[in-house]
């Protein structure tokens, strides 16, 4: 007897549409139909070429609906047509992927990939990702209609519930949908696998050490600025720090929050996103020295010119006197 464990590969095999580049193989019960099966695949244009039967077309059934419609058909040919189909290479499966991920598109996986590895595959998530609402679109026939459910990956992290986590088909979408929220449960799942690793930001303006930085995912916004020396004494307006954020349509936003180092990750202190920039304002303090600066300086510079005049003029009026006697 077997272990009694089933494969992903045998829980889904009959829920699998398939299509062209899908490689197969075909088996009688009879032995004495033995060499009317074997290997075969899907054609690009959807059909199939079976001995006795020639041209069938098989795109678009599950792998039981094919066993049954091939069934029938060898019915007319054989006494005893009971056969069943197997899934021997699996085409590669395309899904396209939007929404709050780090990098929308379409993407090829592996054969039997899921909504979290696909998410992965794209970057991983958003810091705005509802991945409560995920909504994954999926051909329902050849007529090119289709059937849509809402999955909450959220259970399939916190929980293990594997049915929120379904086999991905190729030509599947997948929607990760938008949340403002920030709840306990969304920041854990941030911090799983299924966030991108790092991050890169810019910290700008009243810090130590402005630049470009690498932090790991979810770094809140005062750690940035931590993280590049902290604000600078004086000269930094803690209550004036802009983060400036540009949506994938090359939108910016721009929002305004005051730096503490005791701001805990919340609405005040946001975990920041890949490309972001931070902007630490200078204070009113700041901008009086600066501007005494900005005075000071043409003023030094006209005094060293105003010397190097009287200077000019003294040596030339010595030369000129020396040159009479």
């Amino acid at each position: 007897m077997g272990s009694g464990k089933m494969s992903i590969r045998d829980m889904y095999a009959d829920l699998y549409v398939l299509g062209p580049g899908d490689g197969l193989q075909l088996s009688f019960l009879d032995p004495a139909a033995k060499d009317v099966g074997g290997p075969f695949g899907i054609l690009p244009d959807g059909t199939s070429s079976l001995p006795l039967l020639g041209s069938v077309q098989l795109t678009g059934l599950t792998l039981g609906q094919a066993g049954r419609w091939l069934t029938s058909l060898y019915s007319k040919q054989l006494k005893r047509p009971q056969l069943y189909i197997t899934l021997v290479s699996p085409r590669p499966v395309k899904v396209s992927i939007i929404g709050e991920v780090e990098k929308p598109g379409l993407y090829p996986l592996a054969p039997f990939s899921t909504p979290v590895s696909a998410i992965q595959q794209a970057g991983g998530i958003t810091v705005n990702s509802d991945i409560r609402k995920v909504i994954l679109r999926r051909q329902a026939g050849l007529d090119g209609t289709q059937k849509q459910a809402t999955l909450d990956i959220s259970q399939v992290l916190l929980n293990g519930n594997q049915l929120q986590n379904p086999v991905l088909f190729d030509g599947d979408t997948l929607i990760i949908g938008y949340t403002k929220e920030l709840t306990p449960e969304i920041r854990e799942i941030g911090a799983s696998n299924l966030a991108p690793t790092a991050i890169n930001v810019t910290v700008l303006g009243e810090v130590k050490s402005p630049g470009s930085i690498p932090l790991p995912a979810n770094t809140p916004l005062v750690e940035a600025i931590f993280r590049a020396g902290g604000p600078v004494r004086w000269r930094a307006n803690k209550n004036q720090v802009e983060l400036v954020r540009f949506s994938r349509d090359g939108k910016a936003s721009r929002q305004t929050f005051s730096y503490s180092d005791t701001t805990n990750l919340s609405a005040k202190n946001p975990p920041l996103r890949n490309g972001d920039t931070i902007i630490v304002k200078t204070s009113a303090y700041g901008k009086v020295l600066d501007a005494f600066t900005d005075i000071a300086i043409p003023i030094g510079a006209a005094s060293n010119a105003a010397n190097l005049v009287n200077t000019w003029y003294f040596y030339n009026q010595n030369w000129n006197n020396n040159n009479r006697n």
